[in-house]
């Protein structure tokens, strides 16, 4: 797999059938190791271990509706009262990351209302803040670390 623009962590692998596969620490089983897959399991290490995110708050792959339509979320980190505190959408290294990119997780986040939003394809990465009150949301050059809010 191509080396991403994170750091460098350590994976799970199993080879089945001639299809490799990676171990998710968040779904606690082997999934196909896809490109999409390869961003998706350096963002949870780096939720976990850079910005120091529990993993039993953060959710991977989930199936939400908008409008009807089933639709599936890459990554959720939820605070510690059930809400959202960040949405990321994964995509894989060849894609480039585009206005329609945030145009979905925009949309997502109509339902969701997570505060912070991370759209990655591993080799780019943005982030930004909601600002509810005002309809807008600003880029940031991270997400925040992960602190207990008292």
């Amino acid at each position: 797999m191509l080396k991403l623009n994170f750091p460098n962590y350590t994976f799970r692998f199993k080879n089945s059938e001639n299809k490799v596969s990676i171990f998710d620490e968040i779904r606690k089983k082997f999934i196909i190791l896809t490109p999409e897959e390869w961003v998706r399991q350096h963002v949870v290490h780096y939720l976990m271990k850079e910005k120091k995110y529990p993993k039993s708050l953060i959710n991977v792959e989930k199936v939400l509706t908008i409008n009807k339509l089933r639709k599936r979320y890459d990554i959720v980190v939820f605070n510690p009262d059930g809400s959202i505190h960040i949405l990321v959408e994964c995509k894989a290294p060849e894609v480039k990351i585009s206005q329609a990119t945030f145009d979905q997780i925009a949309r997502y986040n109509m339902t969701m209302k997570a505060r912070f939003l991370n759209v990655t394809n591993g080799l780019s990465h943005y982030y930004c803040q909601m600002d509810f009150e005002n309809e807008k949301y600003e880029f940031l050059q991270s997400l925040p670390d992960y602190k207990i809010e008292l």
